[in-house]
């Protein structure tokens, strides 16, 4: 059987299904699609906060307590910035600089974000591939009681604090899909394409939100399984919970299912949950979906991959 699985993922929550993913499978079945519509630009640098997310995750460097950058990371830089009385509102870690800077240098020499990633990824052991969803930009934007946010503005500089009426995925309709990305998507005989338990609005949508590629997921020859980031009323990490209250969206995994109808045929709710209402050509399945332990993330990549296989054998 073909082993291959195509994830698309944002960065905390998605890193960690991406790692148990990388756990389950051969070192070379794993392909991860990853929203870039975070990335920015301050001082002077170039930051992934997705890609490093899911980068750091894969090679064992994630810090398991602050659960974003790097394990055992310093922070001497930030205090001198600091001190200099240079904008701190965005920290960076000493290591996590040095991977801003590689990644700014590659670029303004004419990589792209995807040769730039690979090599990333290469120097530090990642068997997997990571591919950005585009190498055109992509910015998403919120629409708030202060106005129009930059994406970081929002979730790091103002703490997701302001209440959001409208988000917008600026440049996504006339991105193209990194081709990596397509040619994985429509790769024959694929395992399954995982959406992991990331934001729906501001980690899975800005992925979507490129034509080309929400066309090739629509037509992707494999099974589609989404995992709920909503367990129990409240979003496991992140503002998700909080942006659905504001947007009128009741906080349930079944609105999250809802969102993906049309595009997956599994959706994994958390066994904690009530079962869903059934929806139009999608399979609503539960397990334990939170992943506190390497065993867990594990565990429930072993569970979305027994979904998929399932969800074959059923169609054929």
């Amino acid at each position: 059987m073909n082993e291959r699985v195509v994830a698309l993922s944002g960065g905390v929550g998605g890193a960690k299904l991406v790692d148990g993913l990388s756990r389950a499978l051969p070192p070379d079945a794993l392909t991860v699609i990853v929203n870039t519509g975070d990335d920015f630009e301050h001082l002077g640098l170039a930051i992934s906060p997705d890609i490093d997310s899911v980068v750091y995750a894969l090679a064992g460097l994630s810090d398991p307590v602050r659960g974003w950058g790097r394990r055992d990371e310093t922070w001497n830089f930030m205090a001198a910035l600091s001190q200099l009385g240079g904008p701190d509102w965005f920290r960076i870690g000493d290591a996590d600089l040095a991977m801003h800077v590689e990644r700014s240098a590659r670029l303004s020499r004419g990589e792209s974000l995807s040769a730039v990633t690979a090599r990333i990824c290469a120097a530090l052991g990642v068997g997997a591939r990571v591919l950005p969803m585009s190498d055109d930009r992509v910015r998403t934007r919120l629409r708030t009681d202060e106005g129009w946010l930059e994406f970081q503005e929002y979730f790091v500089g103002r703490q997701c604090r302001p209440r959001v009426s409208e988000i917008a995925y600026e440049g996504a309709s006339s991105a193209r899909a990194q081709p990596d990305v397509l040619d994985a998507l429509r790769e024959q005989g694929l395992r399954a394409v995982v959406i992991c338990p990331s934001n729906p609005f501001l980690s899975v949508e800005p992925i979507l939100a490129i034509p080309e590629l929400r066309a090739a997921l629509q037509n992707a020859g494999a099974p589609v399984v989404a995992v709920t980031p909503i367990v129990g009323g409240q979003a496991i990490k992140g503002p998700a919970a909080k942006m659905m209250r504001e947007l009128g969206i009741e906080v349930a995994s079944a609105s999250v299912a809802a969102r993906y109808a049309g595009l997956v045929d599994v959706f994994v709710a958390d066994s904690s949950d009530p079962q869903p209402d059934p929806i139009a050509g999608m399979r609503i399945v539960r397990t334990q979906s939170v992943m506190r332990t390497e065993e867990d993330r594990r565990a429930l990549a072993e569970s979305v991959l027994a979904f998929a296989d399932a969800a074959r054998g059923a169609s054929g």
